[in-house]
């Protein structure tokens, strides 16, 4: 494993790194794997004491034990859970990533998580079924600027194995097991009844989604020839060739333009495109995208913006 990770390129010798730690198996396997390949200095952990469980402070002291161990530093964040209803997992993956953002940015390091094989086709899966998309079948990226997935090609059998062979301990946290969450109805449920109609269900997975991001580049490529960027930073198109584009690659270019101005994927932009499309060409016309973005037309040329809170426009 050790090997393949290094010959995967996605950890540079010498580079600084932030592993995230919940103390998990695949987390454990991913930090001691990554201070074995890069040196215990280059290496911080990030540990996130969400205090969520009864055993939350035991999971603290598990990965302060374990970085002693392999002489790697340790950073702990203790996030205040916010009040009132909200999506709690959502709330501790943002949190757990601006965490490692923070940490990552003095030595603009790159940022390891442990997602393995298995998480992969769990998340192409459960993407598919709450917001059906073509990014929803792309599933994760090895590399998605300064974040890394050392692990992804690696089953958590195998990460399992790893541990084993390395004498390495590792807590299991029991709310993977509790059928109210999504993801483990997915794990639990889906994937098993899928092994039962075809046993390379989960294979086949991973390959369409690895076949599908190669496709996915050409597709990038055609839409990066659509688009022209105003002053070095605006991406445009005339609304005049949006139309002419075909439905598909006029989507894609609708999606770019909402994603470019929001800084993040923006969900269901890519629907508005023929509205989008039949905007007025005179004077000035404005069209919601959704996630705060808005398509804007001026003298018949488009492209989108995020409205500052005060009514100013906010571009990237």
């Amino acid at each position: 494993m050790l090997e393949v990770v290094r010959e995967g390129g996605l950890l540079p010798p010498g580079g600084p790194v932030v592993a995230m730690l919940s103390g998990g198996r695949d987390s454990v396997c991913l930090v001691d794997l990554v201070s074995r390949l890069l040196g215990e200095s280059a290496v911080t952990a990030l540990h996130v004491n969400y205090g969520l469980r009864d055993d939350s402070d035991e999971d603290e002291a598990f990965c302060r034990e374990f970085c002693e161990q392999l002489g790697v530093r340790l950073e702990v964040e203790r996030p205040r859970r916010p009040e009132g209803p909200g999506n709690l997992q959502a709330w501790a993956r943002d949190t757990r990533y601006a965490a490692a953002a923070r940490l990552a940015l003095p030595d603009e390091a790159l940022i390891a998580t442990g997602h393995t094989a298995d998480d992969q086709v769990e998340t192409i899966l459960y993407r598919l079924a709450s917001s059906p998309s073509r990014r929803a079948l792309l599933g994760m990226q090895p590399r998605d600027g300064s974040l890394v997935r050392p692990l992804l090609g690696f089953t958590r059998e195998e990460t399992t194995a790893y541990c084993g062979e390395r004498e390495l301990r590792w807590r299991d946290d029991p709310t993977n097991e509790e059928a109210g969450y999504a993801r483990n109805r997915v794990r639990h449920g889906l994937l098993p009844a899928l092994a039962e109609i075809h046993p390379a269900a989960a294979r086949n997975v991973l390959r369409t989604a690895e076949l599908l991001r190669d496709e996915a580049e050409i597709l990038d490529s055609l839409v990066d020839a659509e688009l022209r960027s105003a002053n070095g930073s605006r991406a445009t198109i005339s609304l005049d060739r949006l139309e002419e584009l075909p439905s598909a690659l006029r989507r894609l270019v609708v999606q770019r333009l909402a994603d470019r101005a929001a800084g993040r994927p923006v969900p269901g932009a890519a629907n508005h495109a023929d509205e989008v499309a039949a905007l007025r060409r005179t004077g000035t016309a404005m069209l919601d995208l959704g996630g705060g973005v808005r398509a804007v037309v001026e003298r018949g040329v488009l492209h989108a913006e995020r409205p500052g809170v005060d009514g100013t426009k906010s571009t990237p």
